[in-house]
């Protein structure tokens, strides 16, 4: 029977250069999709998929992230003397309880795989999920919730895939597919960035993981690939033949706000699917359509 998985790690340390300068002083994790902060997203995608302990792998200039996850004692009791309780409810819509979150700093931009690695004493010897919030997805259940449910039957490493285009190849870790048994994808291999003409198929990673902690044994050499960066990719093939792979195709729509116009659709696909905004929003569509 496999571990339950309770602890997931958030690399946040990136300094979100493609939303300059907008990302100058805020983090990127905290530009809002509607009225609430990427992060907040993946937070609560965790914690709906079981998750009890928040690990954030964080830099420089990424304080508002710990103060955003605090109690914000001046604002409750502005909000609550004024009778506002409404929005005194979405700040305290999930207050942490004490341990729950801790906090690590990636001192230099080595890459995911790194990341991960910097958050290796806080990981221990279990199971854990990887989070990136600027894959933002839209799914009833939750994909992190999902891709528990099937940990259970694999174990191993478990990675949330979907096809792209293969012009797009370069820009994703691809699987090298043995087979497919409904949602799940065997693997065989993956590659990071490859050329359309030598990538193994289309079956590309997506920012859910949920990883056996060898993994972290792979980390620990601080082998260097693609980009000269440690990538979890290249940590997760090297360790095929002892700890399986498998994607896990997830029911839902992702979002990538690792760019802008992905940024502006998800904007639009999260206040569609809200009954307060809904129908003052398809108005504002055909406006400018």
């Amino acid at each position: 029977m496999n571990q339950t998985v309770r602890k997931a790690v958030f690399p946040v340390a990136g300094l979100g250069t493609r939303f300059l300068p907008a990302t100058k002083a805020l983090p990127k994790e905290m530009l809002p999709i509607v009225d609430r902060p990427l992060i907040q997203y993946a937070v609560d995608e965790a914690r709906e998929a079981g998750i009890e302990e928040f690990i954030f792998v964080t830099g420089r200039a990424k304080t508002a992230i710990e103060d955003h996850f605090d109690r914000s004692y001046e604002l409750e009791r502005s909000l609550e003397d004024s009778g506002n309780f409404q929005s005194l409810d979405g700040v305290r819509e999930w207050v942490p309880e004490p341990g729950q979150i801790s906090y690590t700093r990636q001192q230099q931009p080595l890459g995911l795989g790194h990341a991960v690695w910097c958050a290796r004493y806080s990981i221990g010897d279990e199971p854990f999920a990887v989070l990136l919030a600027d894959d933002l997805i839209l799914a009833r259940p939750t994909c992190l919730k999902q891709m528990v449910e099937a940990y259970r039957e694999v174990g191993g490493n478990l990675v949330a895939v979907e096809d792209v285009p293969k012009e797009e190849t370069g820009k994703y870790g691809i699987l090298d597919v043995l087979d497919e048994k409904g949602k799940l994808v065997r693997a065989g291999g993956l590659i990071e960035k490859p050329e359309p003409a030598k990538a193994p198929s289309t079956l590309s990673i997506v920012g859910r993981y949920i990883l056996h902690p060898s993994i972290l044994t792979e980390l620990n050499k601080q082998e260097r690939g693609t980009d000269d960066e440690i990538q979890l990719t290249d940590a997760m093939a090297r360790s095929i033949s002892a700890t399986p792979l498998h994607g896990f195709r997830f029911e839902g729509t992702r979002y990538d706000c690792g760019n802008r116009l992905g940024y502006i659709e998800a904007n639009l696909a999260y206040a569609l699917d809200r009954e307060d905004m809904k129908e003052d929003v398809v108005k504002i569509i055909k406006k400018y359509s």
